[in-house]
């Protein structure tokens, strides 16, 4: 059974609360029940996480090699700044996708950088908590294509 890794990022804690006119109404902990739902129809192991402490995103990150099939991260503002992610990612050698609920395209300038896709299979954004779900069925194929 394939092993993914969920981890998100500084803020994401704040979901359902924070700006919801920018990231919804929906919690953190309803996107977490989601995707465990859709884990379970997939057949996929998953491990959800969330962290603020950039050193923690990297442990975790860390964590991964030899241990997960892919890896779904919602870096928050880390995307944009964070090199040790990005080294992180490449260090680990697991397949990431690079994720945000709003479409960071649209939006302030200096979201247009990220360090992160960078070192990412693909970057999904803009579909709000279903960007998950779709972020989980790219891994998957991703996943599957290379085995």
């Amino acid at each position: 059974m394939p092993a993914f890794l969920i981890l998100n990022g500084p803020n994401l804690n704040l979901l359902g609360l924070r700006q919801p006119e920018v990231y919804g109404r929906t919690t953190l902990a309803d996107v977490e029940a989601m995707c465990r739902a859709h884990a379970e129809t997939l057949g996929v192991d998953l491990d959800f996480q969330q962290s603020n402490h950039e050193g923690a995103l990297v442990d975790a990150i860390h964590a991964a090699r030899g241990t997960k099939d892919g890896l779904i991260l919602n870096a928050g503002a880390y995307t944009h700044t964070s090199l040790a992610l990005m080294d992180a990612i490449s260090s680990a050698e697991v397949p990431a996708i690079e994720l945000h609920l709003s479409n960071v395209h649209a939006r302030e300038e200096f979201r247009h950088v990220s360090y992160i896709a960078r070192v990412a299979v693909g970057v999904i954004c803009g579909f709000g908590p279903r960007g998950y779900t779709l972020a989980m069925d790219a891994l998957l194929h991703h996943h599957e294509s290379r085995s």
